[in-house]
């Protein structure tokens, strides 16, 4: 049995927040809060509504984006490339 690290609310939150992000990679949340991608899918079933969780589960179960080894070898290892257009909290006008 995995060894569940004691999580913040705000931590909690960002982590939900990341887990339905579809770039975001199960790595990417276990290298910055130490969660694994199944204690990640245990927090959104506990956190989530029933039918809130089948339709994010749905959604990432074989995602290629939510796995780094499934990954294009191009995309950017922890965030989209239309995140570096966005610095400072302003969007570049248009």
């Amino acid at each position: 049995m995995e060894k569940k690290p004691k999580i913040s609310e705000e931590e909690l939150d960002r982590i939900i927040e990341m887990a339905w992000e579809d770039r975001t990679p199960f790595e990417a949340i276990e290298a910055q809060f130490g969660v694994s991608e199944s204690q990640v899918i245990e927090l959104m079933r506990r956190e989530m509504k029933r039918s809130s969780f089948k339709m994010w589960r749905a959604r990432v179960q074989g995602r290629k984006t939510k796995h780094l080894q499934k990954s294009p070898k191009d995309m950017d290892r922890f965030h989209c490339s239309r995140q570096k257009g966005i610095s400072l909290n302003k969007i570049s006008k248009r």
